[in-house]
């Protein structure tokens, strides 16, 4: 495919300035108006993708540096993108805000600089007018090798509070591409992990998208912004799309330096295994390319839903279950005490299961005192403490996932505790923000706190599909 796809990222100078409301609203303008959009977060971010996916009628993908590497940015970039007339991609808190003492690392700025894409500023304008452009000046001069390629106001009050940030921002020459007034309707309701699922209010979360849609259409000059997308040239360093079924190599990253990604590659001529993955309103967190590259390694994905299937997919040789929001749906998944036997008997079995945040949850003996499936000797509970950020991680021992010493990075975001933190076997070695093991391994099962992205190390996908053939 080309690698010069039309392209925007929007960004904002702080996080609750309206990207998610600009950048959904646009995709959804977009593709009214007849174009293949293609939907892109920055960040390790699960929940605004669902929502551009509602918008744009293809899956939502995540474009992060921190996760993947930059060397990967351009290449997810372009396999999501494949077959689109013009990408959308919302950045993540402020521009230039990264990963914590890693300077640019992962944010918004790194990604539309590897991608070489145009950045739309949204400003919220509530509480100024003057002031907007030395704002916007200082967004625009701080790094000269990010483009601010115009501006969309957010949050005006009324004409003459229009008139009065026009006329600061043409001083500054800095264009105005959108103007949005306060609009009650688009919010989106959210609890303690940031907005409320799509999956968990599909009718209203369609309806806010509708509205969203609506007041960017207009309140924003769709044609500037679709002209301003197709200035942006090829991608940067002559990047090919990503593919799962070849993807691009990272060797495994250990103590001892670099060795060969671990697992075999897939063999057509063996049957496909029955990987059965969570999904659902309770566990709603998961990257496309999980799918894509379980898929590619050669097993058959079924996905099952906890809340409501009493049995495992036929067949079922191994299980991933991902993260998402057990804690709001603790009664429920405890009352399904059928599926929770039938977890526990596949991972007495010795079956590959693996399990990220909500899925280490629902493997505890309890939530919040409620049974679950008693697979790991552990309790969970909900905490007021937020635990949130990038984590460097090394695996402590062999599991079907990874082999010792194989070197990862992750991420946390939860507020629930799992006491005792870690088993006999844990999971990972976390490096940062202090030295702690974290998580489970035992027999099959590899439970952690940590959301991977397996498109960093394609090892771990061939890996655990081939655990699943000889288990």
């Amino acid at each position: 495919m080309s690698a010069s796809v039309p392209r925007l990222v929007i960004a904002a100078p702080s996080s609750g300035s309206g990207k998610t409301t600009v950048a959904t609203g646009l995709m959804a303008a977009f593709a009214a108006r007849g174009l293949a959009v293609s939907p892109h977060k920055v960040g390790p971010d699960y929940i605004d993708p669902g929502y551009h996916a509602l918008a744009t009628g293809r899956v939502g993908r995540n474009l992060d540096a921190y996760l993947c590497g930059p060397e990967l940015v351009g290449p997810l970039f372009l396999h999501g993108a494949r077959g689109c007339d013009i990408a959308v991609v919302e950045g993540v808190m402020g521009l230039y805000d990264g990963a914590a003492g890693e300077g640019e690392l992962a944010s918004t700025a790194h990604v539309a600089k590897l991608l070489g894409a145009p950045v739309v500023l949204v400003v919220d304008a509530s509480s100024q007018s003057r002031s907007v452009a030395a704002l916007v000046h200082g967004f625009a001069s701080w790094d000269p090798e990010v483009r601010i390629g115009g501006v969309i106001l957010n949050k005006v009050a009324s004409d003459r509070h229009e008139e009065l940030l026009r006329e600061a921002l043409e001083q500054a020459g800095v264009p105005v591409l959108g103007v949005l007034r306060r609009a009650p309707q688009v919010d989106t309701p959210s609890r303690h992990l940031g907005l409320v699922p799509v999956a968990e209010r599909r009718t209203a979360a369609v309806e806010a998208v509708a509205a969203m849609a609506a007041q960017v259409s207009d309140g924003c000059d769709l044609g500037a912004l679709e002209a301003l997308a197709r200035a942006a040239g090829a991608v940067p360093g002559g990047s090919a799309p990503w593919t799962p079924a070849s993807p691009a190599h990272h060797p495994t990253r250990s103590d001892e330096g670099l060795t060969p990604s671990s697992g075999p590659a897939p063999s057509d001529k063996r049957r496909a295994p029955v990987v059965a993955v969570a999904g659902g309103s309770a566990f709603t967190f998961s990257y496309a390319e999980h799918t894509e590259l379980l898929t590619a390694a050669g097993a058959e994905v079924v996905t099952f839903d906890p809340l409501r299937d009493e049995e495992l997919p036929e067949g079922t040789a191994g299980l991933v279950i991902g993260g998402g929001f057990p804690e709001v749906y603790a009664s429920e998944l405890s009352a399904n005490e059928p599926l929770r036997k039938a977890v526990a008997e596949l991972a007495g079995s010795g079956a590959p299961v693996a399990a990220e945040c909500a899925g280490l949850l629902y493997l505890c003996r309890e939530l919040d005192g409620l049974p679950m499936c008693g697979v790991l000797d552990a309790s969970a509970r909900m905490s007021e403490r937020l635990t949130l950020g990038y984590r460097d991680a090394v695996a402590v021992g062999d599991s079907v996932l990874a082999a010792a010493g194989t070197r990862m990075r992750g991420h946390e975001f939860h507020r629930t505790v799992v006491e005792p933190g870690s088993g006999p076997e844990p999971a990972w070695g976390v490096r940062t923000p202090r030295p702690r093991v974290e998580g489970f391994v035992q027999r099959g099962v590899h439970a952690s706190y940590l959301h991977t992205h397996w498109a960093s190390e394609p090892g771990v996908a061939r890996r655990f599909v081939e655990r699943c053939r000889t288990s």
